[in-house]
């Protein structure tokens, strides 16, 4: 981790925080306005700074961070989390996403319901 003396792209910065897998993905993101500031779009080559708030979509979830460390280099996942702090408001949205998504019986299938999936689902309907 540097200190905030030090510049980084904003995609490869997504990229060492673990947000995407490559950086070529994260440049992509914010490209198609996935990526966020003050809810403004931005570009790739826009350097990340210490004390900004970003919302990145990731799939079907929105994250809310605020940076709180700059690296230019990719390393364990514990040492990215370290980069920022997802804010309170994102947590408690996340959160609420996982119960919904936890309380629908069909997300678990995956392709075409078994005979035994079909029977759990109608017993979730039935009641």
């Amino acid at each position: 981790m540097s200190d905030d003396g030090d510049r980084i792209r904003l995609d490869k910065w997504l990229w060492a925080a673990r947000f995407f897998k490559t950086r070529s993905l994260a440049s992509q993101a914010i490209d198609l306005g996935r990526v966020r500031i003050d809810g403004e779009r931005i570009k790739p080559a826009r350097e990340a700074r210490i004390g900004e708030t970003l919302e990145v979509q990731v799939a079907d979830l929105r994250l809310q961070v605020v940076v709180q460390a700059v690296s230019a280099q990719r390393g364990p996942a514990s040492v990215a989390r370290e980069l920022y702090r997802e804010t309170a408001d994102s947590i408690a949205r996340r959160e609420r996403h996982r119960e919904q998504r936890a309380a629908e019986p069909a997300q678990s299938i995956k392709g075409r319901p078994t005979k035994r999936d079909r029977r759990e689902l109608g017993k979730v309907f039935r009641g």
